[in-house]
Order: structure tokens, then sequence, then C-alpha cells
């Protein structure tokens, strides 16, 4: 009984307390390696690339111009009022109510 107690307290402390830190490990490991692949690969760090410093000055949208005048290449037309104004309801239907 004792050895099978002292067995559960050892098992339970190795998943409690070693486990995690050896599975961090080899993820952090595993996680390097992709970064240096990725890197390799692509020529830039792969959690650096996102976060750069910020722009400065303002930079103006597609289609500003000078002094921050916007030049508007297309208007569309309006539409035409689909209803004549006289218009005063659709078309009467009769129907049978089948049963």
């Amino acid at each position: 009984m004792v050895k099978f107690v002292l067995t559960l307290l050892i098992i339970t402390f190795v998943v409690r307390y070693v486990l995690p830190a050896v599975l961090r490990f080899f993820v952090a490991s595993f996680v390097q390696k992709q970064a240096r692949k990725y890197t390799e690969q692509f020529g830039t760090a792969p959690f650096e690339a996102p976060f750069g410093p910020p722009p400065t000055g303002p930079r103006p949208g597609p289609g500003a111009g000078p002094n921050g005048q916007v030049h508007v290449d297309f208007i569309p037309p309006k539409e035409k009022a689909r209803k004549p104004p006289e218009f005063k309801g659709g078309e009467y239907v009769d129907f049978e109510e089948v049963k």
C-alpha cells in the first residue's frame, strides 16, 4: 500500500511540475527553429515585421492632391425615378382560392 501511494505521489509530482517545464522547452525550441526557417526564406524576422516605427507626418490618401484637395475622377449619374408621379398602384389580379 505504501509503495502504491509513493508511486502515485511521484507520478503526480512529475506530471504537475516536470512535464510542463519539458513541454515549454520543446515548444520554445520548435518556435525558434521555425522563426529561423522563416527568416531564411523571406529575409525578415517573423515577429518584427508588423511592428515597425510609426510613420512620420501626415500621409495623403489615394486621390489626394496638393494642400489636401481631393480630385474626383468619376461621379455616377443620378438615378431617375422608376415610378411616374401619376402611379396609383399596381394591376388588380383576380384569384381563386383553392381548397
